[in-house]
């Protein structure tokens, strides 16, 4: 069981690492705004990865590294710790990766109180605040029973599909973890403790025929009006609440030229439910509508052409489910929570901590303090009200759950 809260307000150690979090605030503000002006579009991240590598071994960690994939990883060992170091640790997380493209330009401004800039707070203030923890549990000694592993995961975001955390517990990536605890820092805010995983599933769909010139082949299916058939149909789906569940079109594009029937057409969905039964059963209601689609152009084709084909290809798959918020862990992010002054807010949302959820490893997704505005916008801003706080209840946190003695 973890350490309690109120010991933990009495332990000189975690009192001194508290400290070191509130007099470091414009040194950890700093690093926030360095890293986010690294590029780490999903799947690229290598250039914030050394950064925060560095970072990491200069805040005193051990053994830091950089995995197969990408993912940065650096351990903090209590000095009486009792188990073996992969063995029943605590996961302190923040995923290197942003929305953003190569092309966008990630520099920072600062105005005021605030800093804008696409990822400052998605996820550059969960990295910065990941440095600043671990900087604190060195400097100030804090003993604990349990190692926590520091990791900077790559690939939370979109595309990436959880690929680095997954990655972290993949039995076969040496060496394996088997934690008592996940907690994964992503974006700012002060209040909200997510507990319950989204689940997702990501289509790619693509419907292909002969094509031709728009006058003189006109009759033969369309892969254009396919797209438009199944995103109608699609949009006219029943919304669900409880649980809620959704479908959403998320891109679209085909086609060559303006005076062309184009040879392929395609879309991405984007499924999601907080229960894992309900988008299984969204995920064949939706692929049969795009039969569907797909039947009904190609009876509406000249006789004798080339029917439509489809193509479906799943290309993410977040798994869902929860940690009860009766766990220890929850309870201990509820009372931190009420520790720095605020109300608690549990959630649900698609973060790193659905993958060990999903493991039957309690994990919890918590933000890092200040305010945060237009998430995966190229006008992206985050302003440093009670930003230290955020850090100290994640430090009460992963000082519980590491059962600082």
């Amino acid at each position: 069981m973890p350490g309690t809260l109120d010991a933990l307000f009495s332990h000189d150690r975690v009192r001194a690492a508290r400290a070191h979090i509130e007099r470091s605030d414009e040194v950890t503000l700093a690093r926030q705004a360095a890293l986010s002006a690294i590029p780490a579009p999903t799947g690229a991240e290598g250039a914030r990865g050394a950064r925060v590598a560095q970072l990491l071994d200069e805040a005193g960690l051990e053994d830091v590294t950089i995995d197969d994939v990408g993912n940065v990883r650096g351990w903090y060992v209590g000095a009486r710790h009792v188990v073996p170091l992969h063995d029943m640790c605590v996961v302190l997380s923040a995923h290197l990766d942003t929305v953003f493209g190569p092309d966008l330009d990630v520099s920072v401004a600062r105005r005021g109180a605030r800093l804008e800039g696409p990822g400052i707070a998605d996820n550059a203030r969960g990295l910065a605040a990941l440095v600043a923890i671990g900087e604190a549990l060195v400097r100030a000694q804090v003993e604990t029973r349990r190692p926590v592993l520091f990791a900077a995961t790559v690939g939370e975001e979109g595309s990436g599909d959880l690929r680095g955390v997954r990655h972290l517990f993949c039995p076969s990536a040496p060496p394996p973890i088997r934690p008592s605890a996940f907690i994964a820092l992503d974006g700012a805010g002060i209040e909200r403790i997510v507990h319950r995983a989204l689940g997702a599933r990501r289509y790619h769909v693509t419907y292909s025929g002969p094509g031709g010139h728009s006058w003189a082949a006109f009759g033969v299916a369309n892969p254009a009006n396919a797209v438009g058939r199944a995103v109608a149909r699609l949009a006219e789906r029943p919304a669900y609440s409880a649980p809620r569940t959704t479908c959403a079109v998320v891109r679209i594009g085909g086609g060559t030229s303006l005076n062309s029937i184009p040879q392929t057409a395609w879309f991405d969905i984007d499924l999601r439910s907080e229960d894992a039964r309900a988008l299984e059963k969204l995920d064949g209601a939706v692929q049969a509508t795009l039969r569907e689609a797909l039947d009904e152009e190609n009876r509406h084709r000249l006789p004798g052409t080339t029917p439509l084909t489809l193509d479906l290809r799943r290309v993410g798959d977040r798994p869902s489910g929860l940690t009860p918020r009766s766990h220890p862990l929850v309870q201990t992010a509820v009372a931190a929570t009420r520790a720095v002054g605020h109300e608690h807010q549990l959630a649900c949302a698609s973060t790193d901590a659905n993958v060990p959820i999903a493991l039957g490893v309690p994990a919890v997704a918590l933000g890092a303090g200040g305010r945060a505005g237009d998430a995966h916008l190229p006008t992206e801003w985050y302003e440093n009200d009670k930003g230290a706080l955020g850090i100290v209840r994640a430090l009460l946190v992963t000082a519980a759950m590491a059962e600082a003695q």
